[in-house]
């Protein structure tokens, strides 16, 4: 146990010094009676022998205040801790084509890339994530943050058709390099996932990475799509779904250059077990190990001193007032 304040613990010496002096008082008698003998074998009342005790209360009640008054602590151990994190940013392709249905029986591609996103961003510890979605055009679907449940409310909402339709592989890139901007994490990393190639946008993959590259950032691509036909569902004129079957578009060369350039890996989703295990890979990522600070914690221990301080002065004040009240 340590004290806060431990020089108030020298107010205890005017309580000693109180009662010191009280009973020096005491032993000195008033009055010098010759015939003291009279009166030995008169015993002293309950009241007289409790009113020894009353100052005695009052005495311990001020010392444990003043006790109180000083901050007694205890230092609750801890044990030293390390801190990783990274920064992340998500970009995820939501145009039309993600519609196929070739990743898992009756699940599209954007509704299995969801499922699985959705656990590796569950299974995150101390990391920043963020999301950028995309077609003709990216936009910022969630800022950096550590509010995982956010992330995946952001992630539910997100749906093909969403942005207009069209593959802007370099656009979105370099939005989700511009989130990582101010990022001091050691490691930023941006997963890039998509099933096509690029057609729209200023910037081209190849540029976009090599401005993530001089920002340290890696990206790792992942490209989703069978190596087959994949059958589509369209609407017929009657109303009723059917499908259609179109080769996959996916941009392996593309992609793997992107990775490439910034130092990440290039992926490909041919079904959801694939898929699964290619973000449980990145998931294996060397995380870079953050500034952290080990913050001693107290416990104030001042109410084990304070409270039995106060029913003793309340038991003094109550004992006063009524058995050993005196007379005017």
């Amino acid at each position: 146990m340590t004290f806060r304040d431990p020089w108030l613990l020298l107010l205890v010496l005017l309580v000693l010094l109180q009662v010191y002096l009280a009973f020096n008082r005491r032993a000195r008698p008033a009055l010098a009676f010759s015939g003291a003998w009279l009166l030995a074998d008169i015993k002293a009342s309950w009241k007289l022998r409790l009113a020894k005790y009353s100052f005695a209360l009052r005495s311990l009640a001020l010392a444990l205040f003043v006790f109180g008054l000083a901050r007694p602590q205890s230092l609750i151990p801890e044990s030293p801790t390390e801190t990783y994190g990274i920064d992340i940013v998500l970009a995820i392709d939501v145009s039309t084509s993600m519609r196929a249905e070739d990743l898992a029986p009756g699940k599209d591609r954007l509704a299995a890339a969801k499922e699985v996103v959705r656990d590796f961003v569950a299974g995150r510890s101390g990391d920043r994530v963020g999301m950028v979605v995309f077609a003709g055009r990216p936009y910022t679907q969630s800022p950096l943050t550590v509010d995982y449940e956010v992330i995946t409310e952001m992630l539910d909402l997100i749906d093909t058709g969403m942005v207009e339709d069209g593959t802007a592989i370099g656009m979105a890139l370099g939005t989700a390099v511009n989130r990582l901007q101010d990022s001091n994490a050691k490691t930023k990393i941006v997963i890039l996932l998509t099933d096509g190639r690029n057609n729209m946008g200023e910037i081209s993959p190849e540029t976009a990475a090599q401005a993530a590259a001089s920002m340290r950032v890696r990206v790792y691509t992942v490209g989703v799509g069978t190596r087959d036909l994949a059958p589509y569902p369209v609407v017929d004129a009657l109303g009723r779904k059917r499908y259609v079957y179109q080769e996959a578009e996916v941009d392996d060369a593309s992609l793997g250059k992107i990775a490439e350039l910034t130092g990440g890996r290039y992926f490909r989703a041919t079904d959801s077990k694939s898929l699964r295990e290619t973000y449980e890979e990145i998931d294996r990522l060397e995380k870079s190990e953050l500034p952290s600070r080990k913050y001693g914690e107290y416990k104030e221990l001042f109410p084990v001193f304070v409270v039995p301080a106060a029913g003793l002065l309340f038991l003094e004040l109550l004992l006063a007032a009524s058995w050993l009240r005196r007379a005017p």
